[in-house]
């Protein structure tokens, strides 16, 4: 994932002053150089503050992160390398150590004067090639020797205009005949594409102070870890919506991926969940409104106004066109219909089923629950509703109801679940062993805080396994974890996602501070965060974990260890696994299903190895 993202900006004045007549000048180019504003200035102050005094992660702001934080900016920016030139990147450094003393003062003209310049560029670049694409695209030989390279971050920045020049030329020509492989003629590749660019000319055109605010503050916060954010006021108030589950959409939560639109994660039991055919780091490249309505071209869109056109009223239908995250190139696309609804605590409940297996010549009935999420209804139990709603209450219930029916063992399928409350995580723990401890909680003072399961009572004591993905997150590792460590039970699947961490909202002057405070260990004494929970039993990973998780984001915190807590184990499970993987290692080697997953992610490895285009 990568954070939220938005833009940015600065004042003349300054410019002058702090790069000399060159940057100057470059500055004096644009019509209305943007300026911090007083409240920005005075949020920047006490975001400075918090991240200091109150992060888990004990950074001080000093030259060493002034010189990351321009890193991180300018990555922010251009990620693709194909804006800038290197003589930017040159005149930039003399600003390496000097962001932190500005930004404790609330001064934020470096940043807004680094915006400008991108700003310049990004104008220069969009209006040549608007003007210069009709006959760009009659002019490209497509019998020429030449490469495009896919991955520019580690690649230099353009040294001169003219190379700029000869980047941007191949990156079109590959467009171009990416179109033309899914089926489109020149005339209509031509139209899409200079709409494509003049649709980005006119949203960069409307940028505002508050853009570059956003994500210059962005890119300081990222340096603590990824799940630290600054939100706008405009980004706070959608937060809430998503937190509250009132949004009518599709239930997906998406984020600027260059100049895509990625899919990171989506609602259990949402209506893209139920839909099946969006994905996890799916890229959206057009929205289309009903089902006949145009498409909408949202490549190089600003994050906040791709979700404003998916959002609508539930009963309503949005079409997405979408490259696929297993796609062998950008030209490979499918459309996905969704008709948007609310997604409903009741749709996200605990849910059973009866599975019949044979084993050793008879059959043996396994009842599994399938938890989409840890959720309690506060709502109701504040009110003191005996029947209030929570995972806990609800899996109780339907284990009853399947060892009644003849259950010889359970699962927990906790695919997908990306976690939710944490006292529901400890209580579901509680339905499977005696009593003891479930999780660590750790915080940036270094005080360790105990959660668990602390009066014996009846539990359910017969064969468990529990059933995990690379989407199955926080909570849902606390729960696995738990289990893995008592002994109590087979964990199955894929290594998890290792988000061990725990986040608060701060409020600000001017919009709001997500803060990561805390970080979750096992009983072990193992963190959960990076690595997740890896299981006893590996299975074929639908989800590529080179793409998603929380290894893959950018200053995730590390995975370490504290002091374990005693516990007792129910099994030797240990003993037994040697014999349980070569069960099933013998059973996939003969399952036609295996089989033919294992070739689909073989096929999707040697896709992720093409670095060049020819």
């Amino acid at each position: 994932m990568k954070s939220v993202s938005t833009l940015l900006r600065c004042t003349l004045t300054v410019v002058a002053l702090l790069y000399g007549s060159a940057c100057a000048q470059a500055a004096t180019q644009l019509e209305s150089p943007l300026q911090p504003t007083p409240i920005q200035t005075q949020t920047a102050k006490m975001i400075v503050k918090q991240l200091e005094q109150e992060h888990y992660v004990n950074m001080k702001l000093d030259d060493k992160t002034s010189g990351l934080l321009l890193d991180a900016y300018i990555r922010t920016l251009d990620p693709g390398r194909v804006f800038f030139l290197q003589s930017d990147i040159n005149e930039f450094q003399r600003l390496r150590s000097q962001l932190d003393d500005e930004l404790k003062k609330g001064e934020l003209k470096s940043g807004f004067a680094i915006y400008n310049r991108y700003h310049q560029r990004l104008t220069d670049r969009l209006n040549k090639i608007v003007s210069a694409l009709p006959a760009m695209i009659k002019s490209f030989d497509f019998t020429a020797e030449e490469d495009l390279v896919v991955d520019r971050e580690k690649e230099p920045w353009p040294a001169t205009a003219k190379e700029a020049d000869d980047l941007w030329r191949k990156q079109i020509k590959n467009r171009v005949l990416s179109l033309k492989l899914s089926g489109k003629e020149t005339k209509d590749i031509q139209e899409l594409l200079l709409k494509r660019y003049q649709n980005q000319l006119s949203r960069v055109s409307q940028s505002t102070s508050e853009d570059v605010f956003q994500y210059y503050m962005n890119s300081l916060a990222a340096l603590y870890d990824p799940h630290t954010d600054y939100f706008s006021p405009r980004l706070s108030e959608n937060f809430q919506i998503n937190m509250s589950l009132k949004l009518e959409g599709i239930g997906a939560v998406l984020q600027a991926d260059d100049e895509y639109t990625k899919v990171v994660r989506l609602v259990p039991a949402g209506p893209a969940d139920k839909n099946g055919q969006l994905h996890p780091a799916d890229r959206i490249i057009a929205v289309g409104e009903g089902r006949k309505g145009e498409f909408k071209d949202v490549i190089g869109w600003r994050l906040d106004d791709v979700v404003d056109l998916i959002r609508g009223p539930k009963g309503t239908i949005v079409r997405l066109q979408v490259i696929p995250a297993a796609a062998q190139s950008e030209e490979v696309r499918k459309t996905v219909t969704i008709e948007r609804n609310e997604v409903k605590l009741e749709e996200q409940s605990a849910k059973k089923k009866m599975i019949k297996v044979y084993q050793e010549g008879r059959l043996v009935k396994v009842g599994v629950i399938s938890i989409p999420a840890f959720y309690l209804d506060f709502e109701a139990l504040r009110r003191g509703d005996p029947d209030f709603r929570s995972s806990t209450r609800d899996t109780q219930r339907l284990l009853n109801e399947l060892l009644a029916d003849g259950a010889e063992g359970i699962v927990i399928d906790l695919r997908d679940n990306g976690g939710g409350s944490l006292a529901e995580a400890n209580a579901l723990t509680g339905l499977f062993i005696e009593s003891g401890p479930t999780v660590q909680i750790r915080f940036a003072n270094a005080w360790v805080k105990r959660e668990g399961k602390r009066r014996s009572s009846d539990y359910y004591d017969g064969p468990l396994a529990v059933l995990i993905n690379r989407m199955s997150a926080s909570a849902s590792e606390i729960f696995a974890g738990a289990i893995q460590d008592y002994q109590r039970g087979i964990v199955i699947g894929n290594q998890s996602f290792g988000k061990g961490t725990v986040q608060s909202i701060n409020p600000l002057q001017h919009g709001q501070l997500k803060l990561t405070e805390s970080k979750f260990y096992r009983i072990s004494g193992e963190s959960t965060q990076h690595n997740g929970v890896l299981p006893d039993i590996e299975f074929p990973a639908i989800y590529d974990k080179d793409l998603v998780g929380e290894s893959t984001l950018d200053n995730a915190l590390p995975w370490d260890r504290i002091a374990p807590v005693y516990h007792n184990t129910y099994f030797d499970l240990q003993a037994e696994l040697p014999e349980l993987r070569e069960r099933h290692r013998k059973r996939a080697a003969k399952d036609p299903d295996f089989q033919f997953m294992s070739s689909q992610l073989d096929q999707m490895e040697e896709f992720r190895n093409v670095k060049t285009l020819s």
